[in-house]
């Protein structure tokens, strides 16, 4: 008998089988900047690969399972592996000749900064007596 891990969506079609798609989020840190932060377990920095084009953020690369053991030898598996791709529209607020990106402990940071006109600023008001 075979376990299969249960997709509640799998029968809308909103995910494939033995698709992998990593988990993001996306905040706003102070008033600067936009950060993603992607979860990509156990993957080297040459896995991925970061583009910014047209005002589109795009993460992709792939998973791979590890060599140590063969496919015939699991008894169970619930980890995901393959190629994955995600994009994010990113807003005309965003600097994208200033993004970087650092990855660290299976996290990637992609760190977004604010363009000069974007970030609030405080006008003093001076009051004629």
């Amino acid at each position: 008998m075979t376990i299969v891990r249960w997709d509640p969506f799998r029968d809308f079609g909103f995910t494939a089988a033995n698709t992998w798609v990593p988990p993001v989020d996306i905040f706003q840190s102070g008033e600067h900047e936009l950060v993603l932060k992607a979860e990509l377990p156990e993957m080297s920095r040459e896995d991925i690969d970061i583009t910014v084009e047209n005002a589109t953020l795009t993460i992709s690369g792939e998973k791979k399972p590890s060599g140590d053991v063969k496919e015939e030898q699991f008894h169970h598996i619930e980890r995901r592996y393959g190629a994955f791709r995600r994009s994010f529209s990113l807003p005309q607020t965003v600097d994208t000749a200033k993004v970087s990106a650092e990855y660290k402990h299976g996290v990637l940071t992609v760190r977004l900064p604010l363009r000069e006109e974007a970030k609030p600023r405080q006008i003093k008001v001076d009051v004629a007596a």
